[in-house]
Parts: C-alpha cells; structure tokens; sequence
C-alpha cells in the first residue's frame, strides 16, 4: 500500500478482510470486526483484551517475571538497576530493604520522553540537518559561479596588465625612433662635410693637370700645394646603435606583482543544537555604518582604546602614559606605568578598575583608586594582550623567551586555571612569534585571538578545543594580506577585528562566516578595537591617533 495514501483509507478487519474494524485486540494486536471478534476470541486464551478501536494499545503487556513465571513484572527495584520484578520478587530475600516502583509510573515517563524525542527528532534535529545539507548543496551549486568570476576578474587584470605593456611598448618604440633621427642626423652632417672636401679636391686636381699640361710661367711659379690641409683627415665617426635590454623575467616577483589570492578560508564550528537559540540576530548591521564622534588623543602612535563607562574611555600609545578621555575628547586622567615603559594592552575590569599589561616586568598590573596593584608576574614568557572574561577571569596571550611557542592562559585573580596552546592533533593554535595577539571572549564563551603571526583568528571554546579559523575575505579592493589587530564582540556575538593593511574591519558571525567590512569612516590603519555596552565600537587608528566612535547596529 501507499505509505502516501494509506492513511486516508478506512482501516478493515485483520481477519475477514474486508468489514470496516470495530474493536482492537490490545493483547494480540489484532484489529477486529463485530462478527469477527467471537471467532477471535473462541481458542479458549485468556489474555484476550479485546478494546475499542480508538483505544488500541492502551493495555500494557508486562513481562513475565523468570523466578515466579505466572507472575506479570509491574515492579522496577531501584536498588538493582531497575530490574523487573514481580510483587512476589518483593518478599524475597534478595531484594529486602530495596526500593520499589510502580512500572506503569515508569512506562508513562518513559512514553513521555519518547514523544518529546520524536517531536524533537521531527521537529527540530531532523530540519536543522536538512537545512545543513541544503546550505553545502547551494555552497556546491555556487561553487562554480564563484571561481568563474574569481578567474574572470584575474582575467580583467590580466588584459589591464597587456594595455599597460603595449603603452611601454609604444613609448619605447617612439624613443627609439626619434633615437634614429638623431643618429641618421649625426651621419648625414659628417657625409656632407666629406663630400664637401671631396668636391675640393677634385677641383684641385684639374686644375693640378692644367697646369702640367701647360707651359706658361706664372701659373706653375705661383702654385702652392694644398696636400698638407688635405692630408688633414676628418675624423672617422662611428655611431652606435642604442641597445634593448631586458630585464630579467623574475616569475615569482610578477606573480606578486600581478595580484593576491588569499588561500580559502574554512570555517569549522561545533554545531550545538539548543532549542533556545534564536533563528535571526535581535539588532541587525545598518547599510552604511555612521560615524558618531572623533576623539583626537595626542598620541603620535595610538594603540590601544578600552570602554570605561557611557562618560570615558582609556586610551594608550608607545608611551608610558595611559589617557582617559570623556566622550567628547576632554582629557580627565593620566597615570603613568609602573615600570616607566608603555604598555602592551589595557582592560577595564567590572568593577571599573583598570588593568594594563607591562612587558618589561611581565606582570598584569591592577590601578584602582590610584593605587596599583600586581596580579600576574610570569617567569620564561612575555605578556601580550588581555581580557576580562563575563564571570571576571583574565585571559592572558603570551609567548616564550625564545620566541617559539605562544598560549593563551586564564586566570582567577592570581591563580592559573586554564591553558590553550595545543589542537586535538598536538599542533600549535597559535603561531610562536611575538606579534601581536588581542583576545577577547565572545557571548557564548568562545575564545577569540586576532593572531597577527598567522594572519588568523583564531576562534577555541570554553574547553579549548577548536571551533573553526577565518584567514581573511576574498576581496578586490581589499587586496594586500590579512592582517588582523584588535578585536572585539558585540551583543549579538558577532566577531569584530581590525585588519590595519587594508583600512577596514571585518564582521563575523560566531561561526566565522565573514557578513561585511566596515570601511568607511574615513578609516586609516585601525588597531585596536573595543565595544561599549551599547554595542557601538570604538576604533583606535595608530597613524592619526583618534579614537572613532561608530554606530553599525540598527
């Protein structure tokens, strides 16, 4: 029968096979007509429970206990894993003392759950993997529109590149030519001037072989030789022809010359299921992002910016002065290090404090009414960048003496709880170098490190286990190499980090999927980033040395 259309068609008798079913046999299974059910019935077995048809497989079909086989088991005893047992299981001494339940309690909980497990299956796990699957088949479907127009904008460059070089070809061509002007000129003026000559000494001679021909006196006494201003040779002039060299053809200085192609950018995630998850982000991006207010540090190189409050926020450069400004550029506090050298990084714990890192101590230092105060010192590895995670632990990215290995560490107060550094495989997240690592924690608890040395982010969770890594967007105008500094979350755990090279940000959801850039603002060598409570983003640019404020959420 068709599964399609079976369920439109009136149910019939299990036995005659054709009266419309009436009644139901809860013990056999066996659907029923009215003059069937006597037949049905007429073996002489005693379990027959013959129901209505709507209240079919209402009646529980219990086991038969194996100590007392004419005993049903409608007992669970909890002290022996729930075993079946009957009621004459009870008085054994095997289970004195235990705990007993009701089977029928169980059966209706565990009926439940199945249902839950089925709605859950059908309703919410089932969709979820045919809405994976339906994703990976438009990826696969787009797959070849997308590398035809990645090959058929290199092809646009390449035809750019053949005008440029038939420009250069022409023009050289054009100075060659007016390089053999000169040089038929340079010729022509020295031939004319020899013929010149040979003009005279042909006169010369005839006039030579008058005068032997004739006898007259005077000629021959006043001749006077003009071979030694003849024997005066010109010059031999030889011009050379200019030469074309060639510079040699370096392939692998043209291929970077001609372009970039970033390396495919794969975003792996732990896909949690969670029924609570929204579908849609709460805020979306606005169309254009809007510049509120420009903040003009002072700093000649600006690094850093962390949000204080609605009123301020910290700022710090390649100075050992640390700078808080109200949200109109007013100038309200400066504090100097500890140390008398910059800092690498500043945070703003919840209590309002402020933390900075000291590279030159290695130590995490607390400045709380004015007073410091030491949290971290480390021995064998230099600090980097910080954070103050939601429940009020400070991550930590650092990196060895010998600039070999980097990790990210959390820390309760002073006490270390937590260290990333390695994959499931052993291999290192992070690249060993001491560039630059800003971290930040994302509202699902993920860790984010903007990894400069690996042109990353680089994205674990709470675990340290990780979830997926975005090495840039393929991009025309954004055509020089990732190169990720500050980053930052909003509300809606959106990603934010600054790539400086390319005078943009880029926006990811938490799966590192890239949304879009921010690339307006009048924009300049952004580098760090931090978002306020508003989820409106404060970008530090090194070169100027402002602060921007910037609205991207409707």
């Amino acid at each position: 029968m068709d599964p399609q259309s079976s369920a439109q068609d009136v149910h019939r008798c299990d036995l005659c096979e054709t009266a419309i079913v009436h009644s139901y046999c809860d013990f056999c299974h066996v659907n029923l007509c009215k003059p069937c059910i006597g037949e049905h019935i007429t073996d002489g077995y005693d379990k027959h429970k013959i129901v209505p048809f709507q209240d079919r497989r209402s009646t529980l079909v219990y086991s038969k206990c194996r100590t007392h086989p004419q005993k049903n088991c409608d007992l669970l005893c909890k002290n022996c894993n729930h075993l079946l047992v009957c009621s004459s299981c009870t008085a054994s001494e095997q289970h004195r003392g235990h705990i007993f339940v009701d089977v029928t309690e169980v059966y209706k909980t565990k009926k439940n759950n199945i249902e839950k497990d089925t709605e859950e299956l059908e309703n919410l796990i089932s969709p979820k993997y045919k809405e994976i699957a339906m994703d990976l088949e438009n990826q696969l479907a787009n797959l070849d529109g997308g590398y035809e127009k990645l090959t058929t904008t290199m092809s646009k460059q390449g035809e750019q590149w053949h005008t440029e070089i038939d420009i250069v070809i022409n023009k050289m061509k054009t100075e060659i030519s007016e390089i053999k002007v000169k040089h038929k000129d340079i010729l022509q003026k020295h031939l004319d001037e020899i013929k010149r000559i040979q003009s005279l000494i042909k006169q010369t001679l005839l006039a030579l072989n008058e005068i032997e021909k004739s006898t007259a006196v005077a000629p021959t006494i006043e001749y006077k030789s003009k071979n030694k201003e003849f024997s005066k040779l010109p010059p031999k002039v030889q011009v050379k022809l200019p030469t074309y060299i060639p510079k040699p053809i370096d392939r692998e200085k043209l291929y970077s010359l001609f372009g970039h192609i970033t390396p495919l950018s794969t975003a792996t995630e732990e896909n949690v299921l969670s029924q609570n998850q929204p579908n849609t982000s709460v805020r979306e991006l606005l169309d254009e992002p809007e510049l509120v207010v420009t903040i003009q540090t002072g700093y000649e190189k600006l690094r850093g910016v962390t949000f204080l409050d609605e009123d301020g926020v910290w700022t710090h450069g390649l100075t050992n002065k640390i700078k808080c400004f109200n949200i109109n550029g007013s100038l309200l506090q400066t504090i100097g290090t500890k140390s008398g050298q910059r800092p690498n990084d500043i945070v703003v714990n919840s209590d309002g404090d402020l933390l900075y890192s000291d590279w030159k101590t290695r130590t995490v230092i607390k400045v709380k009414n004015g007073q410091t105060e030491e949290l971290i010192r480390l021995q064998g590895w230099l600090l980097r960048q910080l954070c103050v995670t939601s429940t009020g632990d400070i991550l930590v990215t650092m990196f060895s003496d010998d600039e070999t290995q980097s990790k990210v560490v959390r820390y309760s107060g002073s006490t270390e709880k937590q260290t990333i550094q390695f994959d499931n495989k052993g291999k290192p997240l992070y690249s060993g170098n001491a560039k630059i690592k800003y971290i930040t924690e994302n509202r699902n608890h993920d860790v984010c490190v903007a990894d400069l040395g690996a042109c990353a982010v680089v994205v674990v969770n709470q675990d340290g286990k990780l979830r997926w890594r975005y090495t840039g967007h393929l991009s025309v105008t954004k055509n020089k190499p990732f190169t990720p500094y500050g980053i930052t979350t909003d509300s809606q755990s959106r990603i934010l980090t600054a790539d400086s090279d390319n005078h943009c940000i880029h926006i990811l959801d938490q799966n590192g999927q890239f949304l879009r850039y921010i690339d307006n603002c009048d924009l300049e060598a952004p580098f760090g980033l931090r978002m306020d409570n508003n989820d409106n983003l404060f970008v530090s640019e090194y070169n100027k040395g402002n602060v921007k404020k910037i609205k991207y959420l409707r």
